[in-house]
């Protein structure tokens, strides 16, 4: 099953449209990717249009977090999920996004990359641990 990314199917105002032509390949999307936290790092590889590569996390363990007060990055473990914005649920379920908070070694820190297109998770410590 596949998931059409086009606009064509309704009106602005909720009326039907009638096709003037066929879905096309390009049209296409993806389901979410839905990257959990595990105790094992693992990557899928997708060709994308163009012939280009995405990297897909599906299960991640470590995160790089940067300090803003000192600048310095530093790949540290992710321990738990606080809350993710967009859903309430995928902290629940262990899903991480981009906006997510989440806690580290270092302390809670907040997601600033997209682990289902960009393949790795970044994030900003918001408060250090003591």
């Amino acid at each position: 099953m596949s998931v059409y990314q086009g606009n064509d199917l309704r009106k602005i105002s909720g009326g039907r449209k009638r096709p003037h032509r066929k879905k096309r390949k390009y049209e296409l999307g993806r389901f979410p990717t839905n990257t959990k936290l595990s105790d094992r790092e693992r990557r899928v590889l997708q060709r994308v249009r163009g012939g280009n590569i995405k990297v897909r996390i599906k299960e991640a363990v470590y995160a790089n977090v940067t300090d803003p007060s000192t600048n310095i990055t530093k790949k540290v473990k992710i321990l738990r999920i606080v809350e993710t914005p967009d859903n309430r649920e995928h902290a629940r379920l262990g899903i991480i996004t981009k906006g997510a908070i989440i806690e580290t070694e270092l302390g809670i820190a907040k997601v600033t990359s997209r682990p289902g297109q960009d393949g790795v998770i970044n994030a900003i410590l918001i408060e250090k641990k003591e």
